[in-house]
């Protein structure tokens, strides 16, 4: 990789790329175990760098990736990942990042029936037949079922808890602070069908 273009693909998870350095709490045997149905793609590599003091030199990054990733940091951990990407970041460099949109998925909750049904499960018969909390579907209009996952993250492994929350006025105060320009902030659905997400684009200023 051209060292004048990297990118960073942070909290990879089940989604690294060939064209960029994918950073994950995991190993590349760790994850394709946690997503056996994902494709990987062939010679793609993860490493376990620390996100708060990553090995790049200030102003050396072209492009940062983190999808559906800074709400498992907590709230002292987030304004330490916002200050390293700004550190790294070159000058007209991109941030690219996507959350789960709390307010919309807080008014969902509200709106949704108040019906518990059944404990967690995360046992393989369990997940294959998407019992979320004994619902047996993605459905929201139970507050207890698909979306309490939606809030507080699958809780089906180590860091796949939410722990911090995110709407549109935040994201564009938080840009404002760290000297971002929001180049496109668009609101999306998770898989097509899931969690009301937020998608931003932003330019290091």
């Amino acid at each position: 990789m051209n060292t004048e273009e990297i990118k960073l693909n942070i909290g990879c998870g089940g989604r690294p790329l060939l064209d960029y350095i994918n950073i994950d709490m995991d190993n590349l045997e760790a994850l394709k175990e946690r997503y056996p149905h994902q494709n990987f793609p062939e010679g793609v590599e993860v490493y376990n760098h620390d996100i708060f003091n990553l090995p790049y030199k200030d102003n050396s990054i072209l492009e940062i990736k983190a999808s559906a990733f800074i709400e498992h940091l907590s709230f002292k951990d987030e304004k330490k990942f916002f200050y390293e990407v700004k550190r790294v970041l070159k000058k007209e460099g991109i941030f690219k990042f996507s959350v789960p949109n709390f307010e919309k998925v807080v008014k969902m909750w509200l709106a949704a029936k108040d019906e518990w049904k059944d404990f967690y499960r995360d046992d393989d018969q369990a997940i294959a037949k998407q019992h979320w909390f004994g619902n047996y579907s993605y459905s929201t209009d139970n507050r207890w079922g698909y979306l309490t996952a939606m809030l507080f993250g699958s809780q089906n492994g180590e860091g796949q808890f939410h722990v911090n929350a995110y709407t549109i006025a935040k994201i564009e105060a938080m840009m404002k602070k760290l000297e971002f320009e929001i180049v496109e902030i668009k609101e999306f659905l998770w898989k097509g069908d899931r969690d009301p997400m937020i998608r931003v684009i932003a330019k290091n200023l």
